[in-house]
């Protein structure tokens, strides 16, 4: 009679975990397995016209637009851009996080919650938002940036076009994402054991030898997760040039790599060539993800 009883009982307490995940598989196959799915199928179609004033048609074309993509120089010249724009962005980032991670673990820095507050805040404000904020900077005729110029009697450059955009549009995203970072690596100083900091205090480690010595080898896992982290964000650069589209000629429609996607999808009118730049930027994404976990992997970062 006991065991009629506890089989059942068992069968249930197995099936408890698939039904608990349930949910969240479903949401995450329906939100992102399938839309990977429906832009990898639409990359081997194309469109095409039948005469001046036929109606489009979807036919099958293969790897034809990834061919395409590959040679294409404004893909290329978009990749490069972004490539600039990770080495822009993301060493500043990192080196500013680390930076106020530090200074607010240690004994030194009063109001420590204020603080942490107060560099997470931009993160709060949506990326639309802070790039019309920051455009209005940047204008010439408006910016207070080009009258703190002016009144030192220097020219204020144009910071919405030409070489400085991508410097201004970087700035952006240090200024939003530096205090996301910076609660990330605080989370993994307060994981370290207090033991550790105690010890090196008995040896005779001050604040600054204790941060340099001991918390910043710690940091090196959490480091590099947040540079993965921002990796992946920058090869998705969107919003910002977006935003500045309106305020600045040099933002044409291959300016990222993502913008020319959707210039090529709703401008063109190209929705699966539109869909191969997209299958190629992930994989692009991918890759360079990829290598540096697996460089962090080997060198014990990870």
């Amino acid at each position: 009679m006991s065991h009629t009883v506890t089989r059942p009982l068992a069968r249930r307490n197995r099936s408890v975990p698939y039904v608990m995940v349930a949910p969240f598989v479903l949401v995450f196959a329906v939100f992102f397995l399938v839309p990977i799915g429906i832009a990898v199928v639409q990359s081997l179609h194309g469109t095409e016209r039948s005469g001046l004033l036929g109606r489009p048609q979807d036919v099958f074309v293969g790897l034809g637009n990834y061919a395409e993509v590959f040679a294409d120089p404004s893909f290329h010249s978009g990749l490069l851009r972004v490539l600039g724009y990770v080495g822009l962005t993301i060493p500043v980032m990192l080196v500013l996080s680390a930076g106020f991670a530090l200074a607010l673990d240690s004994a030194v820095v009063r109001l420590r919650r204020f603080h942490r507050l107060t560099f997470f805040l931009p993160y709060a404000i949506p990326v639309v938002v802070a790039t019309l904020i920051w455009g209005f900077f940047y204008q010439p005729k408006f910016s207070p940036i080009a009258a703190a110029f002016e009144a030192f009697g220097i020219s204020a450059p144009n910071l919405l076009e030409g070489a400085p955009l991508l410097g201004s549009i970087a700035n952006v995203a240090v200024w939003q994402w530096t205090g996301y970072n910076m609660i990330i690596l605080v989370a993994a100083l307060q994981a370290v054991p207090p033991s550790v900091y105690e010890a090196a205090r008995l040896d005779g480690c001050g604040e600054l030898a204790l941060a340099l010595r001991i918390k910043l080898p710690l940091l090196v896992p959490a480091l590099l997760l947040a540079f993965i982290f921002s990796l992946i964000g920058a090869f998705q650069l969107f919003n910002e040039p977006a935003v500045l589209r309106p305020l600045s000629s040099s933002v044409t429609a291959d300016y990222t790599p993502n913008v020319y996607a959707y210039s090529k999808a709703f401008t063109d009118a190209q929705p699966g060539y539109a869909a191969a730049i997209a299958v190629v930027l992930a994989l692009a994404t991918f890759v360079f993800s990829f290598v540096f976990l697996r460089a962090g992997q080997r060198k014990g970062a990870l």
